[in-house]
């Protein structure tokens, strides 16, 4: 396992202090401490060459956790060993072995050309010359950006941007990158690339670790899925996994023919009738098959267009979200 985490806890302390000029005075004083547990007890393994990605709600920890991956913060307990360090511990040697790319901010040197910028990178990470040629000439045919790193990164668009920060990420060859919110802002077409890259890279021997609230680069790019609330892990496993934590269910968009009374067929449930001919239905296909339903549907109605799709990642979440905080 690259990444091993036992028992990770992180908390920091804060001050309470009330509002008003009186209470600021106090407070210089005395002033009440409060202990928040940001990670409370996190344990996974990770193997070599995988995609996990990790999510969590605003304030859930992920942040916390990937910044003690990172080796940018000390655990208060538990053990953390990535590549076989001990991250904050042995931060000079360890960060060659990792690459990060944050979606909101920049590693790029913003008034000189990406190319300057990745020639600093060589210079920081101690790569022999014919090894930054070789990897460069590589990157930069995968990503199709030989003339954008020529630029000055600020006339960059923000796709050409980002796949600058991706070969200022990967030219060490680290064996490890933390994503966070690496398509954010993203057109369409931009974001394909991006995953399309990720996914190459991933071919290759490199593993990701993914935090993201754009829940198709999860679907698109994730082989394994953490979900973290309130610090503490509520789930862990593929994205079939995920997909069956509510049953067996799928999405069925229905388009009539003409106008039929309410549909009524077992184990279907109604979610939106967009108008008197197109429906929305969540079918459970423990309780009915997709052939029964379609047989079904075709004695009580007449229609012209039918999708059938699975149920939406952002509703099995905060599914999850919501079990885990009762």
């Amino acid at each position: 396992m690259i990444i091993k985490l036992n028992n990770l806890e992180k908390t920091f302390v804060t001050y309470k202090r009330g509002s008003g000029f009186g209470a600021a005075l106090r407070s210089l004083f005395k002033r009440e401490k409060v202990i928040v547990k940001a990670v409370d007890g996190i344990s996974f393994e990770i193997p070599e060459g995988e995609i996990c990605g990790l999510l969590g709600p605003n304030g859930a920890g992920k942040s916390t956790i990937i910044k003690m991956l990172c080796g940018a913060l000390f655990p208060t307990g538990g053990e953390i060993n990535v590549a076989g360090f001990k991250p904050a511990r042995e931060r000079v040697r360890y960060v060659k072995e990792i690459g990060a790319v944050f979606g909101q901010k920049s590693q790029l040197i913003w008034d000189i050309p990406p190319i300057d910028s990745f020639a600093m990178n060589k210079a920081i990470y101690g790569i022999e010359n014919s090894l930054f040629e070789q990897r460069l000439d590589e990157l930069v045919k995968l990503l199709d950006v030989s003339e954008i790193i020529q630029k000055p990164t600020r006339v960059l668009s923000l796709g050409e941007r980002m796949k600058c920060e991706f070969i200022m990420a990967m030219l060490h060859n680290p064996r490890i990158v933390f994503l966070d919110e690496p398509t954010i802002g993203l057109d369409v077409i931009a974001k394909a690339n991006i995953r399309d890259f990720i996914v190459e890279m991933n071919k290759k021997g490199t593993t990701f670790i993914l935090t993201t609230h754009d829940l198709e680069d999860v679907e698109r790019l994730a082989q394994r899925i953490i979900i973290i609330n309130h610090g503490k892990k509520v789930f862990d496993g593929s994205l079939e996994t995920l997909q069956s934590e509510l049953g067996r269910k799928k999405i069925v968009e229905l388009k009539l023919h003409k106008n039929a009374d309410l549909l009524d067929i077992k184990g279907a449930v109604v979610l939106d009738k967009k108008s008197q001919l197109e429906f929305t239905l969540e079918v459970d296909m423990d309780v009915v098959g997709i052939s029964e339903f379609v047989g079904e549907l075709s004695k009580q109605a007449e229609f012209t267009d039918i999708s059938i799709k699975e149920l939406p990642m952002d509703k099995i979440i905060t599914a999850i979200y919501a079990k885990s905080h009762s």
